[in-house]
């Protein structure tokens, strides 16, 4: 199960990983959810309930009219979408005619997201209408042709159930020369499309830093897609069962694969969010006698501070798998969520990266070890190397964790230097420093890699460095992270302005500027002035020493 092997495998899992339909892409094991359990809840989306048999109807309707309108085998197709139905929609109606999945996260602004339409040369976008107006700044700079537009609202019922957020009372825009999503869908005689597909083949383009640069798409297969949703499905025991509770982003890896994939595979159902409020939260769980729930630590101390909490019924709640974002996940916060919830159990979800699709560890919920990530799940060996000789360390020895599993990626899209960098015989060297204890427990240790991680997100240095490089009177910046309590990680920026612009350039300008231009995440919460930044004799900023100090 793991390069060492553990002393023993949970006695309460199967040792041997099985595909419960065989081994064949997600979206055929949706088609065979709706042929076998047609009226079965596939989602609630505040109330509104959706069948695996809409489900895969409204998929088939999409992707009939996608391979209409000439989207080809292999291309690839921009969501620019948040939690939704639709998501899912567009998700597998793009697998459906063997087309490329290119999440975009919904808080891009311009910049952000013309690099990443240009990078992965998408022609078709399926967006959300409130962020049209992103798009349409960019769209002459790209080669986007289609513009497919979707509301958060279309599907909301007379009466919801759940707190709806407040932006879905938004009236819906009218706009010209753009396809509304549920009416092109409508417009087309659904056909179950034909596609000839190897498991080989990619199906997903997500998006991450690798070890270092501006992000690359990492090219993931429907191989990897369906080894990782069976793996996860059946080392955290998510049965048919189940109704999951799905509140982070689907656009990030962890989301879509626990918000998406492996519900799908296991033919459970789904209780969607949008976003993550406490109060909605407890309303789904109450109503909806929700089993399972991935969050990440914050999200469950929000939770457990809601005035009157008490009143809910929490009795279904029998598994939460959590992430430590900004808040460490510790027994004492587990103990206490048990005591709250009546006993529901709280442990580490896992660790894993968008390169591998993910959750390459998993905590066994009878032997969890705090302070660690798990052990290896199925079929995944992991090792401890030294970073500079490549040589593998003992037990208990830090070093760099590399990974590999049959979710594995393919590499980076048009990008075979970086891949070379990143993957070796089928093995990801992840940039992560790491512990093996002796048995086989993973502790993940630090980033070798200057990403940085603010609540989660993903930001990478040299993309901001690019945007703020043009502010006007900045000649150069350098982009670190400083750790900080509740995020976990800030973005803090070093400049150089010209001579003469030094009087009227403040921190305060800076960052209200960098609030215009990018993500929320991305902007800086620190700005410091120097005359000069350390670099190499080729003028490659160091940002190491600027860590250091």
């Amino acid at each position: 199960m793991g390069e060492r092997m553990r002393k023993e495998w949970p006695g309460d899992l199967d040792p041997k990983l099985n595909y419960s339909k065989g081994q064949k892409p997600l979206h055929e094991y949706l088609r065979d959810n709706a042929r076998m359990n047609p009226e079965k809840v596939a989602i609630i989306w505040y109330g509104r309930e959706i069948t695996y048999k809409e489900l895969d109807d409204l998929s088939e309707g999409f992707a009939t009219y996608l391979s209409k309108s000439g989207v080809k085998k292999g291309e690839n197709v921009a969501l620019f979408l948040s939690n939704s139905p639709q998501y899912f929609i567009a998700h597998y109606g793009i697998q459906k005619i063997g087309a490329v999945v290119g999440p975009c996260s919904p808080l891009f602004k311009e910049w952000e997201l013309e690099y990443q339409l240009n990078d992965m040369q998408a022609k078709v976008i399926v967006a959300v209408d409130s962020v049209y107006d992103v798009i349409a700044k960019v769209q002459s700079k790209t080669k986007i042709e289609q513009i497919i537009l979707t509301s958060y609202s279309d599907f909301l019922p007379e009466k919801p159930t759940l707190n709806v957020p407040e932006e879905f009372s938004q009236p819906k825009p009218v706009i010209s020369g753009v396809r509304d999503m549920l009416t092109v869908i409508k417009s087309v005689e659904a056909l179950n499309s034909v596609v000839e597909i190897d498991m080989e083949d990619v199906s997903l383009l997500i998006y991450t830093s690798g070890t270092t640069g501006k992000p690359k798409g990492a090219m993931l297969t429907y191989k990897n897609t369906l080894f990782k949703a069976a793996a996860v499905s059946q080392s955290s025991s998510i049965m048919a069962e189940d109704v999951l509770l799905t509140v982070v982003p689907l656009y990030h890896i962890a989301g879509m694969l626990l918000g998406v994939n492996c519900p799908i595979y296991a033919n459970a159902s789904i209780v969607l969010l949008y976003r993550f409020d406490p109060i909605a939260v407890l309303q789904a769980i109450d109503l909806y006698k929700c089993t399972w729930w991935y969050s990440v630590a914050p999200m469950n101390i929000a939770v457990m501070q809601v005035k009157n909490a008490g009143v809910y019924d929490f009795s279904s709640l029998k598994t939460c798998r959590a992430t430590s974002f900004g808040i460490t996940l510790n027994q004492e916060i587990a103990q206490k969520w048990a005591e709250f919830t009546g006993g529901c159990g709280l442990c580490e979800g896992a660790y894993g990266l968008s390169e591998t699709h993910t959750a390459d560890t998993f905590m066994p919920s009878k032997a969890v070890k705090w302070g660690t990530q798990g052990i290896p799940n199925y079929e995944t060996k992991i090792k401890i190397i030294d970073p500079e000789t490549g040589k593998e360390r003992p037990s208990g020895e830090m070093g760099e964790i590399v990974i590999s599993n049959p979710g594995v990626f393919k590499g980076y899209w048009n990008k075979p230097e970086e891949t070379t960098q990143t993957l070796s015989n089928g093995w990801v060297n992840t940039g992560d420093m790491g512990i093996l204890d002796e048995d086989n427990y993973l502790t993940f240790c630090g980033r070798f890699k200057e990403m940085i991680k603010v609540s989660g997100y993903s930001v990478f240095p040299e993309e901001v460095e690019a945007m703020l490089i043009r502010y006007e009177g900045i000649v150069q910046v350098a982009v670190t992270g400083i750790s900080d309590a509740q995020k976990g990680e800030v973005v803090k920026v070093y400049v150089v302005v010209k001579p003469d612009q030094r009087a009227n350039i403040t921190a305060e300008k800076i960052i209200e500027w960098a609030k215009q231009k990018m993500a929320p995440y991305k902007v800086p919460r620190l700005v410091e002035f120097r005359e000069s930044l350390p670099a190499t004799g080729a003028g490659k900023v160091l940002r190491r020493l600027l860590k250091d100090e």
